[in-house]
């Protein structure tokens, strides 16, 4: 008989599959009840879906009862659907595998995981048993045909070779794993050319060239020679191109290079580095004496080197590949909602620094006080407090197709039209204003029901002309705005008080048909009076 405890760990195993931003990771679960959201300093959750900023601290669970799996939102700020039927304020909803449940920007599907076997099945394993019984030898009817050690290398020179060609075939078979101990590209080069050299018998100097995939150059990466390497070119790219590796000898006649003579070699090898049919570039050995010359025993040799090597090399480059798309992926999704982030990214090039002029409308959003606030409160309190208003605030922009562009302290900059036009800008931006005012007062009744310090905004939106592009460098670059456009949104932002949404004459006249707004003016400090109007709701929500 099954005990009680043990049903519920069988019942409650499960794993979650999360895909968020193109990034897609998998969280195996134990126990019978699991909270998702977004873990701080004062809310602990189960399974964390950050950095995806729609998900509420503590956003929903999933738990088990009864043989079933069900899922509840936590009165969460953005929802949760289940198989695209929100459920929010709904209670619990049956859930069962392959389900799919969206939370915030970020998809989970439920798999059930295989429970474990029962006593009264004995035959069955596990993840992670060990197997009862002796040795196989203890089955009847089986024996033992031949056993290698598993630390021994697993190939051994052939009976009658010498001691040397047995040395050169130890180095030989030891190269994947010096190769797979070299964490960094340059090292691993250097690595694979001092090996070439004491690998191939009379081998003086060795080199190892990569080409350049974006300008097909020939790019020396590693030597080893004394005076200097000697490499040429065109017997590079000859290997390359026709797949093949082979012994070259210096001729009486005909024209040789510069770089040969000067350092007389006679003879040398070259062959091609090859992964998957692409030819990532050449290694090559020299010799100054005719007499020495290659055998193919020595190119056969090579082309083993070479395997292993093109196979470490594309293994490293696959790797800083993944490093930098990470590293891109990362940086717009700061700036830009995961849609526009994906767009982006699937563009086909790098993303080039460089700018264009046009209409585009700003938003700037301030917590009004904060400044007189953080004076009197811990750093780490700050921080928490910032995070928090900011983890209710970008999303709305996001969902408005807005990008960040910058944060200013306690101040949010974005824009909408840009990086992708949109003729809907002027309306996407104040939806997006009174959106956030609303978010803003629900946090506040929150953090105040929690003992918490907590602040109103200030938002001024202004619509215009500006510059906007990628600025900084080829491996940083970040995407702003510039021109008196954003000036003028800050200044109304500055005029508006507390829980007020600001707008110019110039955004008025694009949205006075679906907003109620009310004429006002502001001062300025050495630009004079600004008209304004103060957004007041939607039209259509007032409609009946």
């Amino acid at each position: 008989m099954v005990s009680r405890s043990k049903l519920a760990a069988r019942e409650s195993a499960m794993r979650i599959l999360c895909s968020y931003g193109g990034m897609e990771s998998a969280f195996a679960i134990q126990q019978p009840q699991v909270v998702i959201g977004r873990a701080s300093c004062s809310e602990a959750v189960d399974l964390d879906l950050a950095p995806d900023l729609k998900v509420s601290r503590r956003h929903a669970r999933i738990w088990t009862e009864g043989g079933k799996y069900w899922i509840e939102d936590l009165n969460s700020s953005w929802g949760t659907q289940v198989n695209g039927i929100g459920i929010r304020g709904k209670g619990r909803w049956s859930l069962g595998p392959g389900d799919s449940v969206l939370i915030g920007d970020t998809t989970l599907r439920l798999e059930i995981l295989e429970p474990e076997a029962s006593p009264q099945d004995p035959g069955a394993l596990k993840p992670g048993a060990t197997l009862a019984g002796g040795f196989p030898t203890d089955e009847p009817g089986i024996e033992i045909a031949k056993a290698l050690d598993a630390n021994e290398r697993a190939f051994g020179p052939a009976a009658g070779a010498t001691a040397e060609t047995a040395r050169r075939l130890e180095l030989l078979y030891d190269l994947p794993l010096q190769f797979a101990a070299e964490t960094r590209l340059d090292t691993l080069l250097q690595t694979i050319v001092e090996r070439l050299v004491e690998i191939i018998p009379d081998a003086d100097r060795g080199a190892l060239l990569l080409r350049d995939p974006n300008s097909d150059a020939l790019l020396l990466k590693a030597y080893r020679a004394a005076g200097g390497p000697s490499v040429s070119e065109t017997l590079a790219r000859r290997a390359m191109n026709e797949g093949k590796g082979f012994i070259w000898q210096r001729s009486i006649e005909g024209d040789i290079s510069g770089s040969i003579v000067q350092k007389q070699i006679e003879t040398g090898m070259y062959v091609p580095l090859l992964w998957q049919g692409q030819a990532l570039g050449a290694i090559c050995v020299d010799n100054r004496s005719f007499a020495a010359g290659f055998t193919e025993e020595a190119l056969r040799l090579m082309l083993g080197v070479a395997q292993y090597a093109a196979m470490a090399v594309a293994g490293h480059q696959l790797q800083e590949k993944l490093q930098r798309e990470a590293a891109a992926r990362a940086n717009l999704m700061r700036q830009f909602s995961p849609k526009v982030a994906e767009r982006l990214l699937g563009h086909q090039g790098p993303l080039r620094l460089g700018g264009e002029r046009s209409e585009v409308t700003i938003l700037c959003s301030d917590i009004r006080g904060f400044t007189k606030l953080a004076k009197e409160m811990e750093p780490g309190g700050v921080v928490e407090m910032l995070n928090d208003y900011f983890a209710e605030l970008v999303p709305i922009i996001f969902a408005h197709q807005g990008t960040v562009d910058k944060y200013m302290g306690d101040a949010v900059l974005a824009i909408f039209g840009s990086p992708e036009p949109d003729p809907q800008h002027p309306e996407q931006a104040v939806r997006t204003g009174l959106a956030m005012q609303a978010a803003v007062a629900k946090l506040n009744a929150e953090r105040g029901a929690r003992g918490l310090p907590a602040r109103d905004i200030g938002i001024g939106i202004h619509r215009g002309e500006v510059v906007h592009g990628f600025i900084g460098t080829e491996d940083r670059m970040e995407f702003t705005v510039i021109g008196d456009t954003v000036n003028r949104a800050s200044r109304y932002c500055a005029g508006a008080q507390a829980g007020e949404v600001l707008i110019s004459p110039e955004l008025y006249k694009r949205v006075k048909d679906i907003v109620q707004a009310e004429p006002t003016t502001i001062s300025t400090k050495h630009e004079g009076d600004f008209i304004a109007y103060r957004l007041t709701c939607l039209k259509e929500l007032t409609s009946t």
